[in-house]
């Protein structure tokens, strides 16, 4: 009986103890510390990426998360983050929100929840011209190289299940290594793909875009699990900037005909959540 009693004591202590964090609401402690701290890759343009001339991040997804800070009316903060440490950096409550090309999983909504979709792109592989692959099925065997702890390793994998891959922990490094011929190729997002292709210049005639896309990759801003009110505001966030026109503005700001990627329209809206399986 004495047992019992302090069983019952215990779990009303830890009850106690943990109350307080288990209702916590997390729109509210945004609010309450006046910024909302946005985990971003500052690698990947035009998504998130060092501006040369203010030395300040901005992209894309910059743009999104400082329009749902607006919303909530707190500062935004940006933080720079390795692509394997997005989902544990938000875990862990060091940031409040992920503007970090993460693409929507079946797996990973097991770990986080996820946005309407803000982007749809593809991923595909680039090769030097000299190497004489033309097709995916010619990496057989050879080694690839890709950014660590995103989609593309196991896309790669299953696309040429004999593929040898190696990763780095950026994107920018791992396309080194091709450069250096460490590689037969390099996988990445497509959109990350043309703007590396782009800044080549005259030595663009050296490399090689594969036309096959291993795979299609809705991405969006992940969440903490289970916070209803902050999942709110961040989605009627983005439905008012593609009611208001503003999505279809950034959109060209960063993708449009008047920049490096020249993407003549958009071929999605920020309207639903896609998910790959």
């Amino acid at each position: 009986m004495r047992l019992e009693k302090y069983v019952v004591a215990l779990v009303g202590i830890v009850t106690a103890v943990l109350a307080p964090a288990l209702q916590a609401d997390q729109l509210a402690d945004i609010k309450t510390k006046g910024e909302l701290v946005c985990g971003v890759l500052g690698t990947d343009e035009p998504n998130s990426f060092v501006d040369p001339k203010t030395r300040t991040i901005v992209g894309y997804e910059v743009d999104l998360c400082r329009a749902i800070a607006q919303r909530i009316g707190v500062k935004a903060t940006i933080k720079q983050l390795a692509v394997a440490a997005r989902i544990p950096e938000l875990q862990q409550r060091r940031v409040d929100l992920l503007a970090a090309a993460l693409t929507h999983t079946k797996e990973r909504e097991a770990v986080v929840d996820f946005s309407l979709t803000t982007f749809v792109t593809g991923q595909r592989v680039m090769v030097r011209k000299d190497s004489g692959i033309t097709q995916l099925a010619q990496l057989a065997n050879k080694r690839v190289v890709t950014v660590k702890g995103g989609t593309q390793e196991p896309n790669m994998r299953k696309a040429v299940p004999s593929v040898q891959v190696i990763t780095f922990e950026t994107a920018p490094q791992a396309f080194v290594a091709l450069q250096q011929r460490k590689a037969a190729g390099f996988v990445n997002d497509e959109v990350s793909l043309l703007d590396a292709y782009a800044k080549l210049g005259p030595a663009q005639k050296e490399y090689l875009l594969l036309e096959q896309s291993i795979s299609t990759e809705p991405l969006a801003l992940g969440l903490r699990k289970n916070e209803s009110a902050f999942k709110t505001v961040v989605n009627d966030t983005l439905r008012e900037l593609e009611r208001s026109g503003e999505a279809e503005r950034l959109f060209m700001k960063w993708y449009g005909p008047d920049t490096k990627l020249k993407f003549p329209k958009r071929n999605f809206r920020i309207e639903s959540d896609r998910i790959v399986s």
